[in-house]
């Protein structure tokens, strides 16, 4: 069995083949350009709010992390983040794949206990879930609702799709708040068969923990969960606020129709199973421009910027990954 050592050389290796394959194929020319363009007012608030938007992430992760008493600080938190992220970036499809390094962290690094971890983090990536598909939803039905809109039935396609897995997402939070209890249950007794063998008894005991802190947590009145709900509606916020930024510095006239459209492909385009969206971003952000009419140029600058953005992040996490091997 390869050692830890072994395993996380390879996932260097990984990393940084990935990252080198990911900026030769970014627009460096067109960011070199835009980078020359952009006065440091505007490289200020650019920067700002992107820096925003991943204290924001960390924050709400920190939410549920008090609440269970893990003995994990706020920058502790944000490296086990954008670790986790870079891992998620690099894999297919950006969404998810650094979440067991984020539980091995917590817990071998910080002595977080396994069930508090898992907990936390499952309802961090919940709520994030629940708000993304929430926003998208909404988009698209005031996309749909604009006059003249192009492709109905191909909107209403994926509005299908992402009503179901809202739907989906809103009766496991039902059960979780109504009946902690009844859903911890009956997942043990699925996995009761397994749970009886001796080299797994220390997984029932970490399961039997998480239930209670699961009931604990969902109690009626917890502030706590609100919390977390109302820093995922300001992450989005901060999102919005970053696009109409971008386009602001790029002296790109767009209505706000114009920005739902803009928002709704791009993240639309993240969720396909490709590392960091690699070709479907750029195909989006060059769609949306095209049906409002926009030219190209302006497009190639929003990638740019979108892409820069994206090394950024990835060198952030390379060194987040270094704090923590």
């Amino acid at each position: 069995m390869p050692s830890w050592r072994t395993i996380g050389l390879l996932l260097w290796l990984v990393a940084l083949g990935l990252v080198a394959w990911i900026l030769s194929r970014l627009p460096l020319d067109s960011i070199a350009q835009i980078m020359a363009g952009l006065s440091w007012p505007q490289w200020l608030i650019w920067g700002g709010i992107n820096v925003l938007v991943l204290l924001l992430g960390t924050l709400r992760w920190q939410v549920f992390t008090r609440l269970l008493g893990l003995p994990v600080g706020f920058v502790q938190l944000l490296l086990v983040r954008q670790a986790g992220q870079l891992i998620s970036f690099l894999t297919p499809g950006p969404q998810f794949g650094g979440e067991p390094f984020q539980i091995y962290w917590l817990c071998r690094r910080y002595q977080a206990p396994v069930h508090g971890a898992v907990l936390s983090l499952g309802l961090d990536r919940f709520f994030e879930l629940w708000i993304n598909f929430s926003v998208l939803i909404l988009g698209i039905i005031l996309l749909m609702s604009a006059a003249g809109m192009d492709g109905a039935a191909d909107w209403q396609q994926i509005l299908g799709v992402l009503a179901l897995l809202v739907l989906l997402l809103s009766i496991l939070g039902w059960m979780l708040l109504r009946r902690p209890q009844w859903l911890s249950r009956r997942l043990e007794h699925t996995i009761g068969r397994w749970l009886r063998s001796p080299r797994l008894q220390q997984l029932d005991t970490h399961w039997q923990a998480m239930g209670g802190d699961l009931a604990r947590l969902t109690s009626r009145g917890n502030p706590a969960l609100w919390l977390g709900l109302w820093v995922s509606l300001l992450g989005w916020a901060t999102i919005v606020a970053e696009m109409i930024i971008v386009l602001e510095i790029l002296d790109v006239a767009v209505t706000p129709w114009g920005v739902i459209l803009i928002l709704v492909a791009t993240r639309l385009a993240l969720l396909l199973p490709l590392p960091g969206g690699i070709g479907t971003l750029e195909a989006s952000v060059l769609w949306s421009f095209q049906i409002l009419g926009l030219p190209a140029t302006a497009a190639l600058g929003v990638i740019a910027l979108m892409r820069l953005r994206d090394a950024l992040v990835l060198l952030l996490g390379l060194g987040c990954l270094h704090a923590l091997r």
